[in-house]
């Protein structure tokens, strides 16, 4: 075995790229598309709210039948009878509030900080997703490194097995080191069957998030080209850009604008109602009735048995609650900073050291076969030598890996990892587009995009 089944990867113009494999994960992942719609939907809210701005139009209609049957006295002017009648009308009514406690400008001001909390959260999304499909192209790479790595290890404990028969056959070594071969021979095959097992596993997990078999992957290269020089340049970073700190930001401003939508029941509300009716039969066969009114109507709240009160506080401790919460989230923000920095720096300093046994390794197994020669080694040592290389290669491609990863991972505490900031070639998503579209239509049931 050689060092050259350390992470290289698979080079020529086929070769799937981390960045294309990143770009396949943006436009594809259904959980990052169901985020989308779910920041589209949230958008609708805001014409919901503006609602309130607007007049309410209602028209409507009747008709009836009636029968009435009046006996009157002799000594009356008019005598009574039989009658039917066919009452019926149709008319339009409009209100339109003027004054509600601000409780609609406070509603607007809510929904546009909901979406803007909605946007975060798909940044925040995002950024899983494609940390999600780092990890996969990452752990496809190793798991096929080392299994390449144990199914050369297998060809050579095979070759050792060989010879170590030939050997036992012209009486240099005894049936004990025929057994110590054969013995780490079985083991290397139920590796091999391991190594196979876990990459299955990591094709499965890069197919869910990047929605693709693996084919012909390049190596994977560390982003030092996002991260800063330091630990506490990354926490000022990840303090003011991280998607999931901005989020609980506006969760924030959505529960304080709560409370003032709850107070606002409290105010003495206005508005004005008109309408306009015409009525046919009404009295007698033949009549016509039109009406028309406009009417203006002030409310004043006085005491709803503690309702809108008991909503308010409530409405105020949820507010802090929210307040606590995004608290919390910074914290775990700082955090996934610091842990995921002393993650790369390890990952660093694991490449160095697996690469220094290896090298050890490798000296040593020479060595010992020589000596082995002579009998001055026995095939244990051999075979021991060998596995100690065998180990130093998997620590190194997994160290490999774990570099890729915890570079990805830091940039991805600090909220920078997105599209824009990779680089990655796409058609960047922009929630904006929707938003322009329906934050101030008054109807219509078609969505933007056809539906």
């Amino acid at each position: 075995m050689t060092s050259a089944f350390v992470l290289t990867g698979v080079t020529g113009v086929s070769a799937e790229t981390l960045d294309s494999a990143l770009a396949r994960a943006y436009g594809n992942n259904p959980s990052l598309n169901a985020q989308r719609a779910s920041v589209r939907a949230t958008d609708e809210n805001v014409a919901r709210a503006k609602s309130g701005y607007r007049p309410q139009v209602n028209a409507s209609a009747d008709i009836g039948r009636t029968y009435s049957n009046v006996k009157r006295p002799s000594t009356a002017v008019s005598s009574g009878g039989e009658s039917f009648l066919t009452p019926r009308g149709y008319g339009i009514e409009v209100e339109q509030s003027i004054f509600n406690g601000f409780r609609t400008m406070n509603s607007v001001r809510q929904a546009e900080s909901s979406v803007l909390g909605a946007r975060e959260t798909l940044n925040n999304n995002e950024q899983n997703i494609l940390f999600d499909a780092v990890t996969a192209y990452m752990n496809v790479l190793r798991d096929t490194a080392i299994l390449d790595l144990q199914r050369n290890n297998v060809e050579v404990l095979d070759e050792q097995l060989r010879q170590t028969r030939d050997r036992f056959n012209v009486g240099e070594v005894t049936r004990t080191d025929v057994a110590q071969a054969e013995s780490r021979l079985a083991g290397a095959r139920s590796q091999v069957s391991l190594a196979e097992s876990n990459l299955r596993t990591s094709i499965a997990q890069y197919r869910q998030v990047i929605g693709v078999e693996p084919r012909s992957l390049a190596p994977g290269r560390p982003l030092d080209r996002l991260l800063p020089k330091s630990v506490d340049g990354a926490l000022r970073i990840a303090l003011n850009e991280h998607p999931a700190i901005k989020a609980a930001e506006h969760g924030v401003d959505v529960a304080e604008l709560q409370v003032k939508i709850d107070q606002g029941a409290l105010a003495p509300q206005l508005g004005v109602r008109g309408a306009v009716a015409q009525r046919y039969d009404n009295q007698i066969t033949g009549d016509k009735a039109l009406s028309a009114s406009v009417v203006a109507q002030l409310t004043v709240p006085i005491y709803d048995g503690g309702v809108a009160y008991a909503t308010t506080r409530q409405s105020k401790e949820t507010a802090g609650q929210r307040r606590l919460e995004a608290d919390s989230i910074r914290d775990q923000v700082r955090a996934a900073v610091i842990s995921s920095w002393g993650q790369l720096e390890a990952a660093r300093a694991q490449i160095v050291a697996a690469q220094a046994q290896i090298d050890a390794s490798e000296t040593a197994l020479n060595g010992v076969r020589e000596e082995a020669r002579v009998g001055q080694r026995t095939t244990l040592d051999v075979l021991n030598a060998q596995q100690e290389l065998l180990t130093a290669r998997v620590n190194l491609i997994t160290a490999q890996r774990d570099r890729v990863v915890a570079s990805y991972a830091v940039a991805q505490a600090m909220g920078r990892l997105n599209s824009r900031s990779l680089g990655l070639a796409v058609n960047h998503y922009s929630p904006k587009v929707h938003y322009d579209q329906v934050k101030d239509l008054w109807g219509g049931l078609t969505t933007p995009d056809g539906r």
